[in-house]
């Protein structure tokens, strides 16, 4: 199979077709029309085999989650996803693998309605790298510079799972079947927030997405809004499954793993009801609060302060 065989086979037929992709797979450049009013918001993630997956995952979701990651980004910025460019490297044209991979990257792409617009193959180690983008109305994007002392500090879903399904996968904590079932799919299948995300433009003063861990990601709202914050232990929320592995595992795998794909976000206290208006859909915790001293304080449920070993995932560290 050729190169070009490969990119028609495989790329060209997509259930998305979008009116403002007026060219894409097929030219040398994607034409594109966003709309009026406007901003595009541009990202875009690189995953490496043997450094972001294990090298036997399997292909189905990893096109799901090759896409999810870039989602979750754009849904920090409470954006709406529309298009996006693969560039993908692969030791040889296996249909077989091609097929899966596929097949869960354009499922999760009709669901949030995003179209394929471009990209390269190229042969080489197995590597995945998407630019995804999207729009949000002027003035309306969440960013991490606007936290303000007072805020609360609010956070999507659970932590922890994929930290667990990793651990277990690498043979350093035993699981049952039914366990790991549950904690690998928030590992390997992650759901990025975009519906809450843009639930939360004119509510949310600053948000992240939790992909190298709470406190790392925390930190980096922290540090470009200049404030500092206080969260507590036992607000945190952990699912079922992982709860009785705290004591194993310790607060570190909840507080600084990556691969949650939650939203981290502040909201002042003036937009708490419209918060909790949204919160029996989308699911927001509360677990801390944003103030004027600079750090990150951690205590647990008596107030006592907990110093964390690990502050998150750091590829070069």
């Amino acid at each position: 199979m050729t190169e070009f065989e490969l990119i028609h086979n495989f790329f060209t037929r997509q259930d998305v077709s979008r009116p403002d992709v007026v060219a894409g797979i097929g030219d040398d450049a994607a034409l594109l029309q966003p709309p009026a009013g406007q901003l595009l918001a541009v990202t875009s993630d690189l995953l490496v085999s043997g450094v972001h997956f294990l090298p036997d995952v399997d292909p189905f979701t990893l096109g799901h989650k090759a896409l999810a990651v870039n989602l979750s980004d754009l849904a920090a910025m409470g954006t709406e996803p529309a298009w996006f460019l693969l560039n993908l490297t692969l030791p040889k044209a296996d249909a077989r693998w091609l097929e899966p991979f596929c097949r869960g990257m354009f499922q999760l792409a009709k669901e949030h309605n995003v179209q394929l617009v471009g990209g390269d193959t190229s042969r080489g180690p197995l590597a995945i790298a998407i630019e995804a983008h999207g729009f949000v109305p002027a003035g309306k994007a969440l960013r991490r510079s606007g936290a303000k002392a007072g805020d609360g500090i609010y956070i999507t879903g659970t932590l922890g799972d994929a930290a667990l399904a990793l651990r277990s996968r690498l043979g350093g904590i035993r699981l049952s079947e039914h366990e790991l079932g549950v904690v690998a799919e928030r590992l390997d299948r992650p759901t990025p927030r975009v519906r809450e995300g843009m639930a939360l433009r004119g509510i949310a003063h600053s948000a992240i997405d939790i992909s190298d861990g709470l406190l790392a990601d925390l930190g980096h709202i922290l540090k470009m809004s200049q404030v500092g914050a206080q969260i507590r232990l036992d607000k945190i929320p952990v699912s079922p499954t992982s709860r009785p592995h705290l004591r194993e595992t310790g607060w570190d795998m909840v507080l600084a793993s990556g691969d949650d794909y939650e939203l981290c976000f502040t909201s002042p206290e003036k937009n708490r009801a419209a918060l909790e208006k949204l919160a029996p859909a989308c699911g927001f915790h509360r677990i801390g609060v944003i103030e004027a001293e600079p750090g990150l304080r951690i205590v647990d449920e008596a107030g006592k302060p907990y110093q964390p070993r690990e502050t998150g995932h750091n590829h070069f560290a």
